[in-house]
């Protein structure tokens, strides 16, 4: 596209051309345009907009205000969460500032517009065979490995999740990886929970303790219907990997290896806690697992809602829209992609 100033000279190389006796045919052919071009050039009006005088916009955030938006993301509880997590987090305070967007915006003008925590950019994670309505209906479970202070030893860490919730239902620690750990795992689950048989999915990968023969034999007597993920495809377990994920890259995870069986114990233990009960959940709107599996999270949405009205109306000039939706979907799909597919 052409700028005003060539543009201007350009015409000024025709009118000078035409002066001294070429014609404006010519003239154009050498510059490469057409007379067209330089007849709607010369009709054009001029763009005043550059020189436009532009109010300040009325939602506009005063400098006091942009202060409290950043002390806010800087909070010792709030340095490692992203403003889609600050922003839940200070309306569970009763306290609003700015929507994420603005939070976004104030962080970058700052020069603090990077990535906070340890993590690094989320990739796509597959559609999700089996539908949760609600909780202790469709499970999954896995293993991963936690480092120790012996080179090539390590601790297993073994973990149930609630799909719908995301809560930690059951978490284990052993010295090593077998059907058998798993099977006394699943059933103290399941005593926990109050499942009934024929009510729950349990889905999990491929490995030798997911499959072994004392593992399938409990999930017979429990009741508890198995799923495998699809033969070669690492992701199709993603709600456990993602919860491995998490823990592997929050500010709780040691710096230093594990110093001993009960030490990793321990901390497992206390993630654990920490997940389900304090951690808020980005597929949940940032309430916590807890409050999802035990049916608080509609209250808490609620709240979250008369604060946002509150804020418009006392603001109303800064919504150009409602406020935002917190509303939760009643269902979780585990695969869905293979269960369309095959339907």
């Amino acid at each position: 596209m052409t700028s005003a100033a060539d543009r201007t000279i350009a015409l000024e190389l025709i009118d000078a051309a035409i002066k001294s006796g070429a014609c404006q045919r010519a003239a154009c052919k050498e510059l490469g345009i057409t007379e067209r071009t330089v007849q709607r050039w010369r009709h054009q009006p001029k763009d005043r907009r550059p020189d436009a005088g532009r109010p300040e916009p009325a939602n506009k955030l005063s400098e006091q205000e942009r202060l409290a938006v950043l002390a806010a993301a800087n909070r010792p509880d709030c340095a490692d969460l992203t403003p889609h997590e600050i922003v839940p987090k200070l309306a569970d305070e009763g306290l609003y500032l700015a929507s994420e967007s603005t939070f976004y915006r104030v962080l970058k003008s700052a020069g603090q517009a990077h990535r906070r925590g340890r993590g690094r950019k989320p990739q796509a994670r597959p559609l999700t065979t089996h539908r949760a309505d609600g909780p202790n209906q469709v499970w999954c479970w896995d293993i991963t490995w936690l480092p120790s202070t012996v080179k090539g030893r390590y601790f297993y860490w073994y973990m149930v999740k609630d799909i719908y919730s995301r809560k930690l239902v059951m978490n284990e620690v052993h010295e090593a990886e077998s059907a058998e750990y798993a099977g006394v795992l699943l059933e103290r689950a399941c005593l926990r929970e109050g499942i009934r048989p024929e009510t729950l999915v349990l889905h999990s990968d491929n490995g030798s303790a997911m499959k072994g023969a004392t593992m399938l034999a409990a999930l017979r007597d429990l009741g508890v219907l198995p799923s495998f993920s699809r033969p070669r495809v690492s992701n199709d377990n993603a709600y456990a990997e993602a919860l491995f994920r998490t823990a592997k890259y929050c500010s709780r995870w040691p710096s230093l290896p594990f110093g001993s069986l009960d030490e990793a114990r321990v901390w497992v233990m206390e993630f654990a806690a920490w997940y389900n009960n304090e951690h808020r959940h980005s597929a949940l709107k940032y309430v916590t697992p807890a409050q999802r599996h035990g049916g608080q999270d509609a209250a808490a949405m609620k709240q979250r809602e008369r604060v946002y009205e509150a804020a418009q109306r006392g603001n109303p000039k800064r919504w150009a829209r409602g406020i935002l939706s917190w509303k939760l979907p009643g269902h979780v799909y585990l695969n869905h992609e293979r269960e369309q597919r095959a339907g």
